[in-house]
């Protein structure tokens, strides 16, 4: 097989966009990594040039994909398309840290904890609430078809239930309309400073955009929810 380069191109060729996906024919959603959208802080490997995660340019409070490594910068637009709740195990890092799991109720994490007869101390159970956002360019008003998870926990829930409570005042679907959200500081009881989100709604979403949100609920969590 020759080693010229020349045999690869950065462009997707016409002979190959006729194909029809062959050889991803066991692949569904399980199998892909749904990106999530964070918010960069003070500590986050992705603003620190000495470590491998870094992103170049990355600065504290911008918005990331993170499995594209692409920066949005401190504000996007989203519709607001799915929310859930549960209840997220980690052990403390002290204790060495790690993932334990996710539960629907404080109950089944603490029962989790209690079967595996580990010691309830050196765990943390964060309640966390899950928005799925689908991103729209600001210029062209085109919405993305890849969505984004971002997580609320700890600081981010009294933003995440002020978001919920707007959208019920609105009335409608809750993908009917387009939010803002944009990246400020805030201080914790102790004085320490961090990033928070703050969203504001934008307008009712037009039809021909409403259509896109609501043909991916759909399509993913209708009778799923």
């Amino acid at each position: 097989m020759s080693n010229d380069i020349s045999i690869v191109t950065s462009t997707m060729p016409a002979h190959l966009k006729k194909g029809t996906n062959l050889g991803n024919e066991n692949i569904s959603s399980e199998h892909l990594s749904t990106p999530r959208l964070k918010q960069l802080q003070q500590l986050s490997n992705e603003v620190d040039e000495n470590h491998s995660e870094y992103i170049e340019g990355a600065k504290v409070g911008d918005f990331i994909n993170t499995v594209t490594k692409e920066d949005y910068g401190k504000e996007l637009y989203l519709v607001n398309v799915h929310f859930k709740e549960e209840f997220v195990v980690w052990k403390q890092l002290e204790k060495g840290g790690g993932l334990i799991g996710t539960f629907p109720t404080q109950a089944e994490a603490l029962q989790k904890l209690e079967d595996e007869n580990l010691k309830v101390e050196d765990y943390d159970i964060n309640r966390t609430q899950t928005h799925t956002l689908l991103k729209v360019d600001e210029k062209t008003g085109d919405v993305s078809d890849i969505p984004f998870l971002f997580d609320c926990s700890i600081s981010k829930l009294k933003v995440s239930r002020e978001w919920n409570t707007q959208i019920a005042k609105l009335g409608g679907d809750r993908f009917s309309s387009l939010w803002k959200m944009s990246s400020v500081q805030t201080a914790n009881k102790s004085g320490q400073r961090f990033m928070n989100i703050a969203v504001s709604n934008v307008g009712w979403l037009k039809e021909d955009t409403y259509n896109v949100a609501k043909g991916f609920y759909d399509k993913t969590f209708a009778n799923k929810s």
